[in-house]
């Protein structure tokens, strides 16, 4: 049973992103005004869940022509909910005196793949060329704002003198998602950093569904950056601390994240998830603000901040035939390449003479579930896990839903909770196929046609943008049972 792999790419791009914006961020009023950001170099620990998964290191020179440049690298290498990542990068920015972007260009390697991005402000816009997989592009993203890259945004209620209270509206580039975005700063006031420093606390909305804290001194450099309440920590230390970490830096065998997300439900079910026929469940602490999954496999009711969802035989009949866009669930997505010619020779082998949709669902996710060796990893998209043969449950997911999709099937990638002993809940990732107008949940991990009514959805499709509200539910939420059938 593997957890979710992107549902942490948030939290990952979170601790190198907090250290990219570790320029300061104090916004009182007229004393702590500044007109240069501080020069010289810093260094900065990436902790997740207390422990050390990275470093980060910047470096912040005024150029003779006038403005600045930014040099930041660092490295992160974890495992977070089963997915290992392994990411280094190196940014580099000029920027003019009022902090605005002039160039940017961004190395970076995750998990061994690499990338190179160069850019500049033009008329109009920010021109980008881009660089991977040996291939490159041009575009230009139009804007006719001023940008201001990360590692300027804490700076920036300083300069503009930001009040406590109130807050900054600016637009900044996201070089990992290649996009301008609105950042939103407001400036909370005085507050010491939990080990007792004296701070001014900003708060920004870089990282949805989840509050990003920052505490700086007056000397505009950022103490200490919190995404989720303390979940994801980068905070400035001295190199020489450092030191044994960055030498010696190797993968943890440790998962971080698992014991923090398990969901522990009351009571325990009273039969073993296989042999239910249906389910009831109460979530507590479900933001109304979060969406959660409701035109599936089962039936959601929201209250508040609470929600129910009822599965399998529980659910209310006579419910109408589903009308949806079958054709987009048919085609090719990130890590889903279902018109790649692999997959569809497998999935013509797998389903041949098959008369039923039924028969092919069934076919394709005993297949899946046999051939992929379960790993706590992620084995990669659909088409590389076919050849190596191993992978966790969401790649389970990708590569059952690319043979479905071949097959002329509409399917779906899906996760959310599911339950294997019965006295809690798990993250996990299955599919849902579309078959005769209703949506069936298959677990090609488990070989389960349709599955156990534990399986419990919340969100749909394996990107991150995709599953980046699932931060704003890890470790929150509260499964009561109702009924079970």
């Amino acid at each position: 049973m593997s957890l979710f792999k992107r549902s942490f790419f948030l939290l990952l791009s979170a601790a190198l992103a907090a250290v990219f914006l570790s320029l300061p961020v104090f916004a009182a009023a007229t004393p702590y005004q500044i007109t240069a950001p501080p020069l010289g170099e810093r260094w900065f620990s990436i902790l997740i869940d207390n422990e050390q998964v990275g470093f980060y290191r910047q470096q912040t020179a005024a150029l003779p022509e006038g403005g600045y440049r930014i040099e930041g690298d660092g490295s992160v290498r974890m495992k977070v909910m089963g997915f290992t990542k392994e990411s280094s990068s190196r940014e580099i920015y000029q920027i003019a005196p009022n902090l605005a972007l002039r160039t940017v260009e961004v190395e970076q390697t995750i998990n061994g793949s690499k990338s190179r991005l160069n850019g500049k402000m033009v008329p109009g816009g920010l021109q980008i060329k881009r660089e991977a997989n040996g291939k490159s592009s041009v575009k230009i993203l139009k804007t006719k704002s001023e940008l201001f890259p990360g590692p300027t945004l804490n700076l920036m209620p300083l300069f503009k003198g930001t009040a406590m209270g109130k807050t900054l509206r600016l637009f900044s580039f996201d070089p990992e998602e290649l996009a301008i975005k609105e950042v939103k700063i407001m400036v909370l006031g005085e507050e010491k950093t939990p080990d007792g420093q004296p701070a001014l606390k900003l708060r920004n909305n870089l990282y949805p569904f989840v509050d990003n804290d920052i505490w700086v001194d007056q000397l505009g450099n950022t103490l200490l950056e919190s995404v989720r309440d303390g979940l994801v920590i980068t905070k400035a230390d001295p190199p020489e601390k450092l030191a044994a970490f960055i030498s010696g830096m190797v993968l943890s065998k440790k998962d971080l994240i698992y014991d923090f997300s398990q969901v522990r439900i009351s009571p325990s079910l009273k039969h073993a998830p296989a042999k239910l026929a249906g389910l009831s469940v109460e979530i507590s602490g479900y933001g109304d603000q979060i969406p959660v999954l409701s035109n599936g496999s089962q039936q959601v009711e929201r209250q508040q901040d609470k929600v129910v969802i009822t599965t399998g035989s529980l659910r209310k009949p006579a419910e109408a035939v589903l009308t949806v866009a079958e054709e987009a669930y048919l085609q090719p997505a990130e890590g889903i390449e279902s018109t790649a010619a692999e997959i569809i020779s497998k999935s013509k082998e797998l389903t041949a003479n098959l008369k039923t949709g039924q028969e092919r669902v069934q076919a394709l996710t005993t297949w899946t579930a046999n051939w992929l060796e379960d790993s706590i990893e992620d084995g990669g998209s659909a088409l590389v896990a076919l050849g190596k043969k191993r992978g966790n449950c969401q790649t389970h997911a990708k590569l059952y839903t690319a043979l479905a999709r071949a097959a002329g099937i509409p399917t779906r990638f899906v996760s959310g909770l599911v339950s294997q002993d019965g006295t809690g809940f798990l993250y996990h990732s299955w599919a849902e196929s579309l078959l005769e107008g209703r949506w069936i949940a298959v677990d090609p991990t488990f070989n389960q046609v349709p599955a156990d009514p534990t399986h419990l959805a919340f969100f749909e499709g394996n990107r991150l943008t995709d599953l980046s509200p699932l931060v704003g539910v890890i470790g929150k939420i509260k499964v009561t049972i109702l009924e079970e059938r």
